[in-house]
């Protein structure tokens, strides 16, 4: 008997200690200052309406909504089940690129963190220190300009290989899909020096399940897309390892094929073990898949859709072909001469972002703009904030690559590769790729949209609802 009154009397400490201490901890949530906003719905919060935004084509009118009604500055939502602070406007973009580690740390929602671990075949915190190591590391020598400049004539060469398989035998073709295929090729080229097309096509659909998973709602039941992405980040995962493994046999057996310069074998000079090599080779494409599709995808688009627009870009990329021998590829100073290309590249990620942003987790109470931020809240960056903010850009919906002459637009406002200490170290590569790209095609086709009013939808990035089909009028150069 007395141990049964022992027990309930431990028991009721603990729910007196239990209430207690839930008492003090409300109390002192309530009287932190939180940013103005709302938490939306029970579970789903204001997810829904987030979603619906992207649907209808207009993500940004969700945060400048907000930015109107609670505060240009910082606003609180619930979205991905997650309390959530956005950051809004080049101040807010500028606060969270520069206070990493200070403030803030890498966050991945949960159900990106089960596809992303699948493939890397790593707990949640070794992909994160993989990815603070290779952006440290690896990747700033590897995307440096000197080191990039050499690769120049190998995306010209790749890119007219792609137009004469896959766009001279037909009059239309769907640019997007296109896009995809020619950027997941040109990356398992330039990484791993991969060529054969069936090889580069079969690790191409397992690959493509997953990324197109990684923007669909997370429900983890068989048939879903989610539940297809995390059984296609497994094959990833696996041939991947083939590939590496391959290579290391190579170089054991010191074989010829085993001195090819590509990403690959520099990360294999070190001493890290294959199965980190693969992961760092999985990270690179995913970093740069839908960059460099979407990118190249609305480029075309608004050069279709703007005969001014097109005819200066035509101009200035047949001068350069013109300027060329019979055979010779595109080099550096070429690239450096694609002046307007480049605004037209610009401001078509401005209006159609490869990525919308990203997200952050306070690992501390911290201050911005008189509100507080509490020690486990997510914050979240996007370039809806700025990119069709009128305050930043005058007539957001008009599309004129002016806007990226002279000085360009103000720090932090243009921010598709992020900005700051967290600026995307490809940029500089996703550069080069597109515009020799874009060389090609300009030079080589006159182009039109079938449909002039295609619909875009949003998810993660932005995509045309049929796929960007154009009509193709070879030129006679």
């Amino acid at each position: 008997m007395n141990r049964i009154f022992l027990d309930l009397a431990l028991l009721g400490i603990a729910t007196l200690a239990f209430f207690f201490s839930a008492f003090f901890f409300f109390s002192k949530r309530n009287k932190l200052n939180l940013p103005a906003g709302s938490a939306g719905w029970p579970i789903i919060g204001e997810m829904w309406e987030y979603l619906k935004a992207g649907r209808l084509g207009a993500p940004h009118s969700f945060f400048l909504k907000r930015m109107a009604s609670y505060s240009p500055a910082v606003f609180r939502t619930k979205l991905i089940g997650q309390d959530m602070a956005v950051f809004c406007g080049p101040a807010g973009n500028k606060f969270l690129f520069t206070n990493e580690h200070k403030y803030v740390g890498l966050w991945l929602p949960k159900h990106l963190q089960k596809v992303v671990i699948f493939a890397l075949d790593s707990s949640k915190e070794a992909v994160e220190k993989e990815a603070m190591e290779l952006r440290s590391n690896l990747l700033p020598e590897f995307l440096r300009p000197e080191a990039l400049k050499e690769y120049i004539p190998l995306m010209d060469a790749m890119a007219k290989d792609h137009l004469d398989q896959h766009w001279v035998p037909y009059n239309e073709v769907k640019v997007f899909l296109l896009s995809k295929t020619y950027s997941y090729t040109f990356g398992c080229n330039l990484l791993m020096s991969v060529t054969d097309p069936k090889q580069i096509a079969r690790m191409h659909g397992p690959f493509k399940e997953m990324v197109t998973g990684l923007s669909s709602l997370p429900i983890n039941f068989p048939g879903t897309p989610f539940n297809r992405a995390v059984k296609a980040s497994r094959i990833v995962g696996e041939d991947m390892m083939a590939v590496v493994k391959q290579r290391r046999r190579e170089i054991m057996e010191n074989q010829e094929t085993a001195n090819r310069k590509d990403i690959l074998g520099k990360l294999l000079e070190g001493s890290e073990d294959d199965g980190m090599v693969a992961k760092r080779i999985i990270g690179f494409l995913l970093g740069s898949y839908h960059t460099l599709s979407t990118a190249i995808t609305f480029t075309i688009s608004h050069i279709a859709q703007y005969p001014h627009v097109y005819e200066r870009v035509f101009q200035e990329q047949m001068e350069i072909a013109r300027s060329k021998a019979a055979g010779e590829a595109l080099n550096w100073q070429d690239i450096q001469k694609m002046k307007y290309s480049w605004c037209v590249v610009c401001e078509s990620m401005r209006l159609m972002p490869p990525s919308k942003g990203s997200f952050r987790q306070a690992i501390t109470d911290f201050t911005y703009e008189g509100v507080t931020i509490p020690k486990g809240w997510k914050t979240h960056w996007t370039v809806h904030t700025t990119h069709r903010n009128p305050k930043y850009f005058p007539e957001p919906e008009k599309f004129d690559p002016s806007r990226f002459e002279g000085k360009g637009p103000a720090p932090y406002t243009f921010v598709p590769f992020g900005g700051g200490p967290r600026m995307c170290p490809g940029r500089e590569y996703a550069r080069l790729e597109i515009l020799s790209f874009i060389h090609n095609v300009v030079t080589k086709f006159k182009f039109s949209k079938v449909d002039p009013n295609e619909k875009v939808i949003y998810r993660n990035s932005p995509f045309p609802a049929n796929g960007l089909l154009i009509r193709l009028e070879p030129l006679g150069n």
